[in-house]
């Protein structure tokens, strides 16, 4: 027990406390006892109640040792017991949130080959956003149309290991894994496709528009993807001059499987297609130089007209992205080709009829027109127009 205080050191803090509750300045703890300081804040707690809180509460932060911040404890936790005070809340720890919200950024991406159309498909997987789960986006992008389907949704780890391993098994065009900023990019072309074009994007895009903003907008002054147009002296995306022999077999890039799809749209060139067939089934006696001569003249004509020079850049762009895909997927020989054909058609300066794929690009389609003339083939089925995916 704490023996008792001489009544004159009580009545002497009991006044000085009276005198700071009434706004003077408060008592020198340190001179008086704790045992006189407990008496004295006793009673002037019973006196004013609830009005001697605020004094008290200072006396607790201002106490010079243990004894005396006992002392003013016991007063405040006197006055809790009587309801004077309210009980005070142990300090906790800030609530976290249950579920957690971060940006949502690309992690990873895949890109197809490019079809005859233009086409290609890109899927970018998302992480981040409500919770921190994994959302596939799934699109088709267009260099005439831009964004031509939208899809995705939140997918599993193991779930998306399984759609690519069927990806790869079930689809003709190669597919290859690219850094997740330059798909991104490539969307953003596809935007301003839309933009220059006056059009707008499917509707199922609305949701991962700002996706793809918030990328691009973090993504600074990186531009991708790295091809640009050349300038200057004509050379490959390598900066090497070009090969004219290697540029004679440029031809035969047509004839890889990622490539069969490739060729003028036979819906441009039914008038030419009817011409061939003239010159082929004419009954007139002509030597097979001269037919040979006629059906040149007809693909030469087909070249000048269908691949100015926005096409040409255009099927450069192309072959630069194929030739990118034939080098990640280890195929160094047709890489280097579409590369020298790329450069080729992307000078301006040298005719696109000398060029043998350009060439091949108009024999192609006048013969698939062809077999539409001659009821081969229906026209939607070889049309190379860009066209939305059906929905089921």
């Amino acid at each position: 027990m704490t023996a008792p205080a001489p009544r004159e050191e009580t009545a002497a803090c009991l006044a000085a406390l009276e005198a700071a509750l009434a706004g003077g300045d408060p008592p020198a703890l340190a001179r008086v006892s704790p045992p006189a300081l407990d008496d004295a804040l006793r009673a002037l707690a019973k006196r004013h109640g609830a009005a001697s809180l605020p004094l008290l509460e200072r006396l607790a932060g201002a106490a010079p040792d243990k004894d005396h911040r006992r002392a003013v404890r016991r007063a405040l936790y006197r006055l809790e017991q009587s309801g004077l005070r309210p009980p005070r809340a142990a300090d906790a720890a800030p609530a976290r949130p249950v579920v957690t919200r971060a940006a949502e950024h690309p992690v990873r991406a895949w890109l197809s080959g490019i079809d005859g159309s233009g086409s290609r498909a890109a899927w970018i997987l998302f992480e981040g956003g409500l919770g921190g789960g994994l959302r596939l986006c799934s699109l088709i992008l267009n260099d005439e149309a831009g964004i031509m389907d939208a899809a995705g949704g939140p997918i599993a780890r193991k779930r998306l290991e399984a759609e690519l391993r069927g990806l790869r098994e079930s689809q003709k065009l190669p597919w290859v894994e690219v850094d997740g900023r330059r798909a991104c990019a490539l969307v953003a072309d596809a935007l301003a496709l839309h933009e220059r074009l006056g059009t707008v994007p499917p509707p199922e895009f609305a949701r991962w528009r700002k996706n793809f903003l918030a990328t691009l907008s973090n993504a600074g002054a990186q531009t991708w993807p790295p091809h640009s147009p050349s300038s200057g002296q004509p050379s490959t995306a390598g900066g090497q001059p070009f090969d004219s022999d290697l540029l004679e077999g440029s031809a035969t890039l047509l004839d890889l499987p990622e490539l069969m799809g490739w060729f003028i749209d036979p819906v441009r060139v039914q008038h030419e297609a009817l011409a061939l067939l003239q010159v082929r089934e004419s009954r007139l006696v002509v030597s097979d130089q001269v037919k040979a001569e006629r059906e040149a003249s007809i693909v030469d004509g087909v070249v000048e007209a269908q691949l100015p020079d926005a096409a040409r850049r255009r099927w450069a762009a192309r072959l630069r992205e194929m030739a990118e895909i034939f080098r990640m997927t280890g195929r160094l020989e047709p890489a280097a080709l579409a590369e020298q054909t790329a450069a080729a058609l992307a000078d301006v300066g040298r005719p696109a009829t000398a060029i043998p794929f350009a060439r091949a690009l108009a024999a192609r389609g006048i013969e698939m027109a062809s077999e539409v003339a001659l009821g081969r083939t229906r026209l939607a089925d070889v049309s190379r127009a860009p066209a939305r995916r059906a929905r089921s």
